[in-house]
């Protein structure tokens, strides 16, 4: 399984299109072959701050996932609406049962 997680902090002038951007592209998402979760959350202790959370079937499914130009063009969006860099991170995950 591969685990997806990210965020994005939006100036207080485009905190409004980064959310609607942001749950478009989580819906969007969420059809995908291969895409277990994904979803947004408001970070609560900066208003400001979204949070993403994914999971993927296997890396093929990411990387077709980044490959489609809808996630590149809400990547270069996001990025221009931005406070400061946005994060990525991609992580191989095996669920542990305790």
């Amino acid at each position: 399984m591969i685990v997806v997680t990210g965020s994005v902090t939006a100036r207080p002038d485009t905190i409004d299109e980064v959310e609607r951007l942001s749950l478009e592209h989580v819906s969007r998402s969420r059809t995908e072959p291969g895409c277990v979760s994904h979803s947004v959350q408001r970070d609560l202790e900066n208003s400001l701050r979204l949070v993403f959370l994914e999971e993927w079937a296997d890396r093929a499914a990411i990387e077709r996932h980044f490959a489609l130009p809808a996630s590149r063009s809400f990547s270069k969006a996001i990025a221009q609406l931005a406070a400061e860099p946005t994060t990525l991170r991609v992580y191989e995950a095996e669920r542990v049962r305790i």
